[in-house]
């Protein structure tokens, strides 16, 4: 990926290779753990040790392809398909109400013959394309309360229907909005009315559903339920794992006793084979992609690519402290997967599209010689 060319005398245009290299970093580690974590699984499952690892490399390579294409392409060029991408991820968001597939208690996926995705996913990127757009072009609007209101309802149909087969997306659907709108007009006050909004829908969706009412118990004393034995079995692997971890593959704890390690407990295995060291070296690599993308953000003139910016690393920031906070059950189990590490075919692929705009985005930051 070579500078385009040259704008003025001492600017150039060319893609942030700090970026790239921390994405190509958690990709790589997260291809490398998660073959550690899932072999036991994939060889009493399937009966092949590499069985999650093909996949999610398959996936991975789809997404790094598609990652160099959007890179290289004007993201401005999204504002133009800003509401059909919205439209297409509310009939996706809608077709799982009726023929998703159903794994795990959960129907959450569509299936395409013998592939599957998640259209939450692709739900994510949709928002964070329509509000920067939406965001963007009303600008001098978004000082007014009642329209930071009617943006944000704007959104709550995807989010209904997101919320009513996965919370946890929703939640982070409605963090990304918030996000959004807080970069276009940094006013607190607002922004506690619309907090107490989305704590009064998202109480609306946890009453609606009795097991979700049911992790709240759970999570205060998991030791007492049947279901919480996935926290504990995670909670002993955190503490199995001391300073420097038991070493790289391994672990005990992935052995069956953490079910579907591969998926969101994936970050207590981390724990234990790498320990608290190896943990927060991971927690690191992700706080400077988070600050990466900030600093495009900060520095890019045009507001539809600062906020395309803001939003992808709204997206990780929430994803990642949400996963880590239901590993070490400081909140309630959501389902939230860790970013470019746990098993998931749908979200790398979304996840490194979503790079690939940041990147494309990062291309016109004016840099010094």
């Amino acid at each position: 990926m070579t500078d385009l060319h040259q704008r003025n005398g001492d600017t150039k245009e060319s893609i942030d290779y700090v970026l790239l290299i921390l994405v190509l970093l958690l990709v790589v580690f997260g291809l490398v753990v998660l073959y550690s974590t899932s072999a036991y699984n994939g060889r009493v499952k399937f009966a092949d040790p590499a069985y999650y690892l093909r996949k999610q490399f398959f996936a991975t390579s789809i997404g790094l392809f598609s990652m160099y294409l959007v890179s290289c392409m004007d993201y401005r060029r999204l504002q133009n398909y800003a509401w059909i991408g919205y439209g297409i991820a509310l009939m996706l968001s809608t077709a799982v109400l009726f023929v998703g597939r159903e794994y795990n208690g959960s129907k959450r996926w569509l299936a395409l013959g013998p592939l599957s995705f998640q259209p939450s996913e692709y739900a994510k990127l949709a928002v964070v394309v329509l509000l920067a757009a939406i965001v963007s072009r009303n600008a001098s609007h978004m000082k007014s309360w009642k329209y930071m209101f009617l943006v944000i309802l704007l959104i709550l149909p995807v989010v209904g229907l997101v919320g009513s087969n996965n919370l946890s997306t929703a939640i982070i659907i409605l963090g990304i909005a918030v996000i959004l709108i807080f970069v276009a007009n940094p006013q607190f006050l607002p922004f506690l009315w619309i907090g107490g909004t989305g704590v009064g829908f998202i109480g609306i969706f946890l009453s609606l559903e009795s097991y979700r009412l049911e992790r709240l118990a759970i999570w205060r004393n998991p030791e007492l339920y049947e279901k919480g034995y996935q926290t504990m079995q995670g909670l002993y692997a955190i503490g199995s794992g001391g300073l420097f971890g038991v070493g790289l593959g391994e672990s005990m704890q992935k052995l069956g006793f953490v079910p579907e390690a591969q998926n969101d407990m994936i970050f207590s295995i981390i724990c234990e084979e790498l320990g608290l060291t190896g943990a927060v070296a991971v927690l690191v690599i992700f706080g400077l992609l988070i600050w990466r993308l900030m600093v495009i953000a900060t520095w890019t003139k045009d507001l539809f690519g600062a906020l395309l910016a803001a939003g992808v690393m709204g997206h990780i920031m929430i994803q990642v402290i949400l996963n880590v906070a239901v590993v070490t059950n400081t909140i309630p189990n959501t389902g939230i997967t860790l970013p470019f590490v746990s098993y998931g075919g749908t979200s790398v692929v979304f996840l490194l599209l979503e790079m690939g705009i940041a990147l494309s985005v990062s291309r016109g930051v004016r840099k010094e010689h």
